[in-house]
């Protein structure tokens, strides 16, 4: 079985709202156009946090503000693949410019990610930890 390791952030700008992409469809067919969060897999020799950095910067254009918090560790357990998803909560500011790797983003409350739809089940899960009411 592959190991694979992850990072994630949930970014949050200046105004309290939250940063989220819609994966492009075409270029990610076996997930489909999910909303989620920026991030993808570490490359070895690169601290997570160099990895996170890496991530933001090349799908989004942006850059994290201070040091971010680690949210949650998720297992990820495909039929031959085994992913260690970290997600952090961090700052951000800056002017968007997404890659080819999303078809839309949006900034919005914790109250207006709840509703979003479809939305990865991992991104979800993460949800879970914040009071949405």
């Amino acid at each position: 079985m592959e190991l694979q390791v992850g990072v994630k952030i949930l970014l949050k700008n200046q105004d309290g709202k939250y940063f989220v992409v819609r994966r492009s469809a075409s270029k990610y067919p076996e997930v489909g156009a999910k909303w989620d969060i920026v991030g993808g897999r570490i490359n070895a020799g690169a601290t997570l946090l160099e990895n996170l950095k890496r991530e933001v910067r090349e799908e989004t254009g942006l850059e994290i503000k201070y040091e971010p918090k680690l949210l949650t560790a998720q297992d990820i357990l495909k039929k031959e693949r085994h992913v260690v998803r970290l997600t952090y909560l961090g700052a951000t500011e800056g002017e968007v410019k997404l890659s080819d790797e999303h078809e839309e983003y949006k900034w919005l409350t914790l109250r207006e990610l709840a509703g979003l739809e479809p939305m990865d089940s991992y991104f979800r899960e993460v949800l879970a930890h914040f009071d949405l009411s």
